[in-house]
């Protein structure tokens, strides 16, 4: 196998990773952002207030986001078992 498909298929498959774990890291982000503004400005530091809402928004994001997730992993999946004897030389 040559250095090149190597390569190809490990970039193929860190951008499929981060196409689909995307949504829901930058949801969590903005929520925890927003979160610890809000924190700030009214001074309660309480540890369930910075971590549940973001676990309630990174599920809702998932369930939106979900079937595109599917769609694009198994899309990935669907390509690199196509295209498998291609690999094998």
């Amino acid at each position: 196998m040559p250095a090149e498909l190597v390569i190809s298929l490990a970039r193929q498959s860190l951008l499929t990773v981060l196409y689909v774990a995307g949504p829901m890291l930058l949801a969590g982000l903005v929520t925890g952002v927003l979160v610890s503004l809000i924190q700030a400005t009214t001074q309660v530091n309480e540890q369930t207030m910075a971590f549940v809402p973001k676990i309630v928004v990174i599920f809702l994001a998932a369930l939106f986001f979900g079937p595109w997730m599917i769609n694009v992993m198994t899309g990935f999946a669907a390509e690199l078992l196509g295209n498998l004897p291609n690999y094998v030389r």
